[in-house]
């Protein structure tokens, strides 16, 4: 364990994920939300590849014994990546990484219907509180509130961000169920895999020949996806979830940045403070799973010597 090594892989990764995103938001207004999948998919797989030959996990680290739950996994995964690239278009670019926040928060709740995991008073409390953030977040796009002041791209394309976030809670809790059986590298290469090819169901609905600087940035998304997910992999190898996790919401840090720097974004005041209230509860949600997990590593060494 090197946590240090673990924080840097982690920031990494959200830095490159981040771009990843830039880039899909930069090719919306010329290529589908299918396509930009397509590309973001296939090409995050010859960096898998490299990775695990690098570690002479090669082909070893495909094997799989649960062919259909990778499968599950990637049709309630694919969806996910198509709200989300959907609403990169629609939306702007802190916004967008905003609404991705209840994702987590979701997780917890589809956890305990699916996994049976416990849902206490406290995780119950944070969630309450992350999902009024993100209320916070969606109210300058409900045209109830604001009547006149809306587009209907703006509303469609924050419910089809939060629409996203649904699925990626749901795409976490198939991966809890994976893990049990799975490596992590065949999670993600077949992912990858069958993202791609599910993509490939959009083509009727318009796929275009994108010019050569697109095509360049898309197939840069798609080795960036690759490159990122190393790095979070990695991350996971070097330190505690609880340690790492945090730094998950550095992102907010850096979609303001590129929101500004790259698109002439300004985030508003229901953004950063609908934002903060979610980041909050989702800071506390891992705190209180860090002090749990201490309690039953100290309840475990005292009840060991006694058996």
């Amino acid at each position: 364990m090197n946590p240090l090594r673990g924080i840097v892989l982690k920031i990494l990764s959200v830095t490159i994920f981040t771009g990843m995103a830039a880039i899909i938001k930069a090719t919306a207004d010329e290529v589908p939300a299918g396509e930009r999948v397509f590309f973001r998919s296939l090409f995050a797989i010859p960096p898998i590849l490299v990775w695990l030959a690098m570690r002479h996990d090669f082909p070893g680290g495909l094997r799989t014994s649960n062919i259909a739950g990778h499968i599950w996994r990637s049709l309630v995964g694919v969806t996910a990546m198509g709200c989300g690239f959907l609403a990169l278009g629609l939306l702007p670019f802190p916004e967008m990484v905003a609404l991705g926040y209840a994702a987590p928060l979701l997780t917890v709740i589809f956890a305990a219907m699916f996994l049976g995991e416990r849902l206490r008073i406290y995780r119950m409390a944070a969630v309450a509180l992350g999902l009024v953030g993100v209320m916070i977040v969606l109210s300058p796009r409900l045209t109830v509130l604001e009547p006149g002041q809306v587009t209907d791209a703006e509303t469609l394309g924050a419910t089809i961000a939060l629409t996203g976030a649904v699925f990626v809670a749901l795409a976490t809790v198939f991966v809890r169920k994976l893990v049990q059986t799975e490596a992590t590298p065949a999670i993600v290469f077949y992912f990858s895999v069958f993202a791609a090819l599910l993509s490939l169901v959009t083509l009727p609905w318009g796929w275009v020949m994108p010019g050569w600087q697109t095509f360049g940035l898309l197939v840069l998304a798609g080795l960036l996806g690759g490159v990122g997910q190393i790095c979070l992999t990695e991350a996971y190898r070097h330190a505690e979830t609880a340690v790492i996790a945090p730094f998950d919401y550095t992102s907010m840090l850096l979609a303001i940045a590129v929101g500004f720097f790259v698109f002439a974004e300004i985030p508003t005041m229901p953004i950063l403070s609908g934002a903060a209230l979610v980041v909050t509860a989702g800071l506390f949600i891992i705190w209180r799973e860090r002090q749990l997990g201490l309690k039953r590593g100290a309840a475990r060494r005292i009840v060991t010597p006694q058996g």
